[in-house]
């Protein structure tokens, strides 16, 4: 009796299957095994002290937080002293000398309520700072590359003259490699030099015009954000344009019989055409904002300030430039968990959306 081989068949289902699954498992599962067992020990790389079973002193260090309320300095009649910069407040060493329960932390994010301080401290507050930094570089970039996809995409999807070569000119960041990418980028927002500063500097007819892009805090993640939406929008483009052209025409038809202009057509026809191609697109381009390190590792390599410092890039500084391997390991796990409980939150608001 002659047993065939279909797409039913176990046998070859697990056949087709095994060769992505011994991948899946040795460069994904068994790698993240070994970072978890890493992260219960005090393995470094290049130390002479043999690694040790430390338990959950990593996650302790990483994870561990106290709340401080800093009452001003005063003076003999209990006035707060004041100067040019405000209320005066005692440095955190003397904070610390008067709460012997806060040694070993320090401070992560501060706000002032009426004349006292509330500080929230951390054994490790460059975790905090790092994920902040994640989060907001993924809130500034995700609107940014998305929406100059979907206006490329519509504007290549117009019948006109010579689209093939502009979908290529905009797609060509995408092949471009990231590393050459950052150093083009990094030349460009020169602050005396750069092209970008240079422009600026002829438009405004003003020889100190143009900030100083990379070496200031308050400019330097939107800097990378611009570079990362210019880098990714074009892969983006390609998945939005393959959606526009999904869309019967006949629908646009029929708008436009009963008098929808383009605003309108665009509202009723086109974005809930494309409902299932921006959720995937913006499901990837989030998950790709929080992977960010190339970037900041050539252009700014996290500074200034720890301004540009991702989570991505605290935990290799930790692991390799550092060499303390289990805690680079314990960032990783923690932050895959928090990515992880993201994504089920944004499939569980998905599937309420299609419930609907």
């Amino acid at each position: 009796m002659k047993t065939r081989l279909g797409r039913e068949n176990p046998f070859a289902v697990a056949a087709f299957a095994s060769p992505a699954l011994l991948l899946f498992v040795l460069f994904v599962v068994l790698p993240m095994l070994l970072a978890a067992g890493a992260t219960m020990t005090n393995h470094r790389l290049m130390s002479p002290e043999p690694t040790r079973y430390v338990g959950l002193d990593n996650y302790r260090r990483l994870l561990a937080l106290n709340v401080a309320v800093v009452e001003p300095v005063r003076d003999a009649q209990g006035a707060a002293v004041r100067d040019e910069e405000g209320v005066r407040y005692p440095t955190w060493r003397q904070v610390r000398k008067d709460k012997p329960a806060l040694e070993g932390y320090r401070p992560a994010f501060q706000i002032d309520i009426g004349e006292s301080r509330v500080v929230l401290a951390a054994t490790d507050p460059l975790f905090y700072r790092s994920l902040i930094n994640t989060f907001l570089f993924a809130a500034l970039v995700l609107p940014l590359q998305c929406g100059v996809a979907l206006g490329l995409a519509i504007l290549v999807n117009q019948k006109i003259r010579g689209r093939v070569f502009f979908r290529t000119v905009y797609f060509a960041p995408v092949v471009t490699s990231m590393v050459v990418a950052s150093i083009v980028w990094a030349f460009m927002l020169n602050t005396d030099r750069g092209m970008l500063n240079e422009l600026l500097r002829g438009l405004l007819h003003d020889p100190n015009a143009g900030p100083d892009w990379l070496g200031d805090s308050r400019y330097a993640l939107p800097a990378i954000a611009l570079m990362s939406a210019w880098q990714g929008a074009g892969f983006q483009m390609l998945v939005f344009l393959a959606g526009l052209q999904s869309i019967s025409h006949e629908l646009y038809e029929a708008a436009t019989l009963m008098g929808a202009n383009a605003w309108q057509r665009f509202v009723h026809v086109t974005l809930p055409g494309l409902r299932n191609t921006i959720i995937f697109v913006l499901v990837s381009t989030t998950l790709l904002a929080f992977g960010l390190f190339t970037q900041v590792d050539v252009m700014t390599s996290g500074g200034p300030l720890d301004s540009t410092t991702t989570v991505v890039y605290h935990a290799v500084r930790s692991g390799f430039k550092e060499q303390d391997v289990g805690y680079g390991s314990t960032i990783t796990l923690v932050f895959f968990v928090i990515v992880l409980a993201l994504s089920a939150l944004q499939r569980m608001l998905v599937s309420k959306g299609d419930a609907k």
